[in-house]
């Protein structure tokens, strides 16, 4: 202990009068500053006043601080007043020794109260030392007035400062930096005043030019109205360039005292506020998240009715039209949609998290509003999405269809129509009736020759019908007028037959007598029908519309056409045959004298016909050439456009399978601290995204592929939908996964835990998360507890060493598998509250830093409401206002229910039900 008793004249030296303990240095006293007159006429009033208020406990006052003390009575009366206790029975004599062994009493009693003193002795009180005595009286004044004052982790004098500062925040014209200035126009003091009594002071009726004013008004009010000695003048403040900082800080302490009750009474309305502001926060995010998934879902209900319309078109172009808006949506109206898909998800961790951490109970979304039944919903958007799609190019490939052979029935049907033009008008006339004989002949092989085109003409009529039926099948839009030609041509060909077959049995019952007939006439006849049928075929041919898929299909096309090429010598061999049949009819007749009427009798076809048509036959052939390398040039370019997409596409597939390959080893190794985890997450997200313009690539060549009308592409197993479905995949699982570290640096600082225990909770989960699936069976779970210590049977943690899941297995043999069955049934139901049986490393860390730390309870929150309450068991509306912020006392107000029990009051409040609700019946 240091000596109290030392001589006055070290005192005398201008050493220091008194040394606090270190830890409140601020506090020490200052000799030097007793100089100034003014601040010693400040400090002797001041603490002489508030010695009184003290001593008047006791039944006695003091007048003249440096003579009362001198005998060390009253010193340790003033001790035991504001101590409460009892010192060593005082001496009562009146000599020297007496009074100095009094005052080391005194002094001797401070000391014990952890206060060391330096140069002061108790001769230097008993001799009237005023310097002494008044560094005496501040050090008495710093341990049992202002020392226990703590404020929000702060104490003694910047406590008084802090408390000083919070309080008088509100009001204009103040602003509390120290206890001198500050303090000088008096409004801080009425400031104080007014915040717990307001209706002692009319605080706006206060000028900041009126210091004296001021002053007065609040010594007066404190002295009246709360019990506070006036221990300085206003004319000494005033007066003063500087007021003396601890007359300042005694007199402020004693404003402390009186209204530490109110203190404590903020104190419990900061609880509440604390409590509700985390309620308030989690209502606002619960009443967000409903929002979005309701806006969420009604786009999913809104767009499936849309993609599962089937309502065919007529036109191709209608449905180019649609297979474009799809392509609109796909690019437009879903990729915000996967976004708000994603940052739902988010949302919901996160808020289940903080609601987690502030010991709520979970949060459960609306009926059909989970984020499994958005997931659900989001399932079947994209199959109806496929599904529309497959429609589509079905639709699109059936009217390709559907185009090629309505074109193809109206040539064939216009050749058709052409030929039987006249031809029943050509039946029916009678001119075998006045024919000759060799003119009979002439029409019996002409009628020959035509039934031999009217047969070769069947094949034509078949196919037309063939086409009619199967744009029938099709469900061709045009198919009525389709039907009523076919109906048409076959009617009349049924027609035909009928005055073919009539007219044959006229002309064979004049044919015995006419018995004259030109066989080289006839011999042309037959021999030109057919090949006249047979270059038509070709002309028909050469004009026939084709549709192909690929290059083999056009390369067999042009194959038959070089075969077709390669019979057209064959051809003109037997175009010059019918030509020379015609030649020597025309020599046999010349040589002979005969005068030929008019042209063969037994056909129509002319030599002059069959040259017109072989020449359009041969220029029909470049034509098809021309045709047919254009379409091998599409396919060609068509094949390119496969080749292209695949070759990004086998690039670009294997990168996001490796990706979601990394990220799953990223999310399960995750060295370094969190921060740096959450750091090389988001720029490896960075990176990803960054990779997007190569989807965008792929999305432009598959555009061009469709645009194209190419369906397959054998030179890759991947498709547009599967790399969509996976690069979707990959931007939300390294999303979920950055959300992942976010809530546990939530649950680290919420929690205090540090990045060691957090390292060692990770070691111990992917120890035992021998599958690396991210999650824990319910044996690996209560196998990582041991291995942290963790006692299942007692509900604690203590250390026993860590043990694999091998010495686990041994140990459960052991014990009998009984290390605290109900207890850990007890913990599962915690961490894994939907039974699913996996133990995520999120519940996980939350169990245990539940397990370490402390939060806020029920009991804590009704305990704080009975303080503002004044000890009663209900609440009125007026006091949650006072003491509350207007914006939490109202939500307090609104929520609680009115109290009902025997000493319940009109506008009586239930804050006991309120505290409940807050926290769930459970933590009750």
């Amino acid at each position: 202990m240091v000596d109290y008793h030392a001589s006055n004249s070290q005192a005398s030296s201008g050493g220091p009068a008194v040394y606090m303990d270190p830890r409140e240095q601020e506090n020490d006293w200052d000799r030097d500053l007793l100089l100034d007159p003014a601040w010693e006429k400040q400090q002797r009033k001041t603490f002489t006043a508030w010695c009184n208020s003290h001593l008047r406990k006791a039944g006695t006052q003091i007048e003249n601080i440096e003579e009362d003390f001198r005998d060390g009575l009253k010193l340790m009366l003033l001790l035991e007043v504001i101590s409460g206790e009892r010192l060593p029975k005082p001496e009562r004599g009146k000599m020297r020794v007496h009074k100095i062994n009094n005052v080391n009493k005194a002094l001797d009693y401070i000391a014990s109260k952890g206060v060391k003193l330096v140069s002061i002795g108790a001769e230097e009180i008993v001799d009237g030392n005023a310097k002494m005595t008044l560094g005496m009286i501040w050090t008495i004044i710093l341990r049992f007035a202002i020392q226990d004052i703590s404020v929000e982790e702060t104490s003694a004098k910047e406590g008084l400062l802090l408390w000083c500062q919070r309080k008088t925040a509100p009001y204009k014209n103040v602003n509390v930096q120290n206890f001198h200035i500050s303090w000088k126009d008096g409004l801080a003091f009425n400031a104080l005043i007014h915040r717990h009594r307001p209706e002692l002071i009319d605080y706006d009726k206060l000028r900041k030019d009126d210091p004296l004013t001021n002053l007065n008004n609040a010594f007066e009010v404190a002295e009246k109205y709360l019990d506070i000695p006036k221990m300085m003048d206003a004319e000494d403040i005033v007066n003063t360039a500087r007021p003396d900082e601890k007359a300042i800080m005694t007199y402020v302490s004693s404003f402390y005292h009186a209204f530490s009750g109110a203190q404590k009474a903020e104190t419990a309305a900061n609880r509440i506020c604390k409590v509700l502001a985390v309620n308030q926060e989690n209502e606002h995010l619960m009443e967000d998240y409903e929002k979005l998934a309701s806006d969420l879902l009604d786009w999913i209900r809104r767009t499936i009715p849309w993609l599962e319309n089937r309502a065919p078109e007529k036109t191709m172009a209608e449905m180019q039209q649609k297979l474009e808006d799809f392509r609109g949506y796909r690019r437009v109206h879903k990729p915000p949609k996967v976004q708000e898909k994603c940052q739902l998800e988010i949302n919901f961790n996160t808020l289940q998290t903080k609601l987690r951490l502030s010991n709520r109970p979970a949060f459960m979304p609306s009926e059909g509003r989970m984020v499994s039944d958005i997931n659900g919903a989001w399932h079947n958007l994209e199959g109806a999405e496929k599904g529309y799609e497959e429609w589509m190019l079905n639709e699109i490939r059936r009217l390709e269809r559907l185009d090629h052979l309505a074109e193809k029935f109206r040539q064939k049907a216009t050749i058709h129509e052409s030929w039987t033009d006249g031809k029943e008008a050509m039946l029916t006339q009678k001119d075998y009736e006045t024919a000759s004989l060799s003119e009979v002949r002439a029409l019996l092989r002409k009628h020959e020759a035509f039934e031999s085109d009217l047969a070769a003409h069947q094949d034509r009529v078949e196919q037309i019908a063939a086409i009619a039926q199967e744009l029938n099948e099709l469900d061709y839009y045009d198919s009525p007028s389709v039907n009523a030609r076919c109906q048409k041509i076959c009617e009349q060909w049924d027609a035909l037959g009928s005055l073919t077959q009539s007219r044959r049995e006229s002309l064979e019952r004049t044919e015995k007598q006419l018995e004259s007939i030109d066989e080289l006439y006839l011999e042309y006849a037959k021999r030109a029908a057919p090949f006249n049928n047979w270059m038509e075929g070709a002309m028909e041919d050469l004009q026939d519309m084709f549709i192909v898929h690929n290059i083999e299909e056009i390369q067999g096309l042009i194959t038959a056409h070089e075969q077709f090429k390669s019979t057209l010598p064959e051809a003109n061999k037997e175009r010059e045959a019918i030509q020379a049949i015609q030649a020597e009819v025309q020599k046999i007749a010349q040589y002979n004298g005969i005068k030929l009427s008019g042209g063969n009798p037994y056909t129509t076809i002319t030599p002059k016909t069959i040259d017109n048509k072989w020449d359009k036959v041969e220029q029909l052939v470049p034509q098809r050439d021309q045709a047919l390398q254009e379409e091998l040039a599409k396919q060609q370019s068509n094949d390119h456009l496969r080749r292209k997409f695949a070759t990004q596409a086998n690039i670009v597939g294997p990168w996001i399978q490796t990706k979601m390959e990394e990220i799953g080893r990223i999310s399960i190794e995750m060295n370094g601290t969190l921060e740096d985890q959450l750091v090389n997450l988001r720029e490896y997200e960075q990176s990803i995204i960054e990779y997007k313009p190569n989807i965008d690539q792929l999305e432009g060549d598959h555009q061009l592929i469709q645009e194209a009308l190419i369906f397959d592409n054998k030179y890759t197993a991947y498709t547009m939908e599967h790399l969509r479905v996976g690069w979707e995949q990959l931007l939300t699982t390294i999303a979920r996964t950055i959300n992942e570290i976010e809530n546990q640096i939530l649950t680290r600082d919420a929690k205090g835990i540090s990045q060691e225990q957090l390292h060692e909770y990770r070691t111990s989960f992917n120890h035992f998360d021998k599958d690396h699936s991210g999650g824990l069976m319910a044996e690996e779970f209560k196998a990582c507890l041991i291995s942290l210590g963790y006692d299942v049977e007692n509900n604690k943690t203590k250390r026993t060493g860590q043990m694999d899941m091998d010495n686990y297995r041994a140990l459960l043999v052991a014990t009998g598998n009984s290390l605290g069955d109900a207890e850990f049934a007890r913990i599962m139901g915690i961490v894994d509250p939907n039974n699913s049986g996996v133990v995520t490393f999120q519940a996980f860390i939350d169990f245990m830093s539940r397990e370490t730390t402390d939060t806020d309870t029920a009991d804590q929150v009704i305990a704080s409401f009975k303080i503002l309450a004044a000890d009663k068991n209900f609440i009125m509306a007026e006091e949650l206002r006072r003491e509350l912020p207007p914006d939490q006392a109202e939500y307090c107000i609104a929520r609680m229910a009115p109290y009902s029990g025997p000493d319940a009051k009109p506008g009586a409040l239930d804050y006991m039900s309120f505290s409940t609700a807050l926290y769930g019946e459970s933590d009750l």
